[in-house]
């Protein structure tokens, strides 16, 4: 249930609202939006009775009752405004939210040493990307494969970070990991393997740090904004949504299918921010750039792109992985087509050949 107050209700009255609703059943959360201050009621509100509460104040405009499963998650927890992420970096703050430019989030699957992860991250940053992507900790389907220098890969990351400014995305797997983790990452991100580990999720809600939550492989949505909730109900506002391909009937062509139906679908749902990761979603390199571009058309709020100086050399993810050029032509292809969607991206020079459209607006006639 969510309490909507007045444009400009006093503190002092919204306080008094809060006071009267809290209880040992019910958890009051004031949320601050543009315009309008909402009081969300957690807990058992079964038995509220919205006329009720809506006599407790001449400020408060309605009572909604939530009914999703996710309540915080939803999109009437927050009267439909969408929540904004921001992420520290050296480079100054990166805001994930709809009403924002793309953001980027490129690098390689695993770091592998210091000269290549350091180079990487110059390419990204000159590039145009934001935060630097790469695994100090790999999960893998096969005992055998690489998974990882772990926390010596953490120094390294760290290392990247100082030398481009860039803010860092690594996994987080284990518990037991998360202060190591949460010392080097601007954002935790947490794999598709964990999406439902959900003691580790609940670590995180009791951290500030921003997490970025990957879609299961074989989850639907409401099973991944459930697993949202566990992060907001434990206290961590900062959650980003990320679509990273779902396993479906045809695995011969692409490693996953992208789910980019699920952008549209998460804006009727949620107020949480959108990443898609398209390497993932593909697993080819090829098709990269074109669903990249399609997920723009969606509407997402981010990319997050496999990049790797020698792809055919990775240790891990080769296959889905652009080299510094290709990332470098994808993103001058997406802040040529990003207005065109009624989204921004960092200015760059545009790709060989093309012509820098204008569209003006024009007076029409009856």
């Amino acid at each position: 249930m969510i309490v909507v107050m007045k444009i400009d209700t006093p503190d002092l009255e919204i306080q008094k609202v809060i006071e009267e609703v809290q209880s040992d059943n019910i958890t009051p959360e004031k949320i601050i939006g543009e315009h309008k201050v909402i009081i969300g009621l957690v807990g058992d509100t079964a038995t509220l009775n919205p006329e009720q509460i809506q006599q407790l104040s001449p400020f408060i405009e309605k009572v909604m009752k939530v009914d999703k499963p996710f309540k915080r998650a939803s999109l009437e927890f927050r009267h439909g405004e969408p929540t904004e992420v921001l992420v520290s970096t050296p480079n100054g703050v990166v805001i994930f939210g709809q009403n924002h430019p793309i953001v980027s989030i490129a690098g390689p699957c695993s770091v592998e040493n210091e000269e290549m992860i350091v180079e990487t991250a110059r390419q990204v940053k000159a590039a145009g990307g934001q935060l630097l992507r790469g695994g100090a900790y790999k999960p893998r389907t096969s005992p055998y494969a690489f998974q990882g220098h772990g926390e010596s890969a953490l120094a390294l990351l760290a290392k990247a970070r100082e030398v481009t400014g860039l803010g860092i995305v690594t996994e987080l797997m284990d518990p037991a990991d998360l202060a190591k983790v949460a010392e080097v990452a601007d954002i935790i991100q947490i794999g598709a393997r964990n999406m439902q580990n959900f003691s580790l999720l609940k670590q995180l809600g009791a951290i500030n740090k921003p997490v970025l939550l990957k879609r299961g492989m074989a989850a639907t949505i409401e099973d991944w904004l459930m697993a949202a909730e566990y992060i907001l109900a434990s206290g961590n506002p900062n959650v980003i949504l990320c679509e990273r391909g779902i396993r479906t009937f045809d695995r011969k062509y692409t490693r996953n299918t992208l789910d980019l139906a699920a952008v549209p679908v998460l804006r009727t749902l949620t107020h949480l921010p959108i990443v898609v990761d398209p390497s993932h979603g593909t697993g080819k390199a090829e098709y990269v750039p074109t669903m990249a571009k399609a997920a723009v058309a969606a509407g997402t709020d981010s990319l997050m792109i496999e990049v790797h100086p020698n792809p055919a050399k990775a240790l891990s993810d080769g296959p889905q992985s652009l080299t510094p050029e290709q990332y470098k032509a994808l993103m001058q292809e997406i802040a040529f087509i990003s207005p065109v969607f009624g989204r921004q991206s960092q200015k760059l020079p545009l790709p060989t050949g093309v012509v820098d459209l204008k569209i003006h607006k024009t007076a029409s006639t009856v």
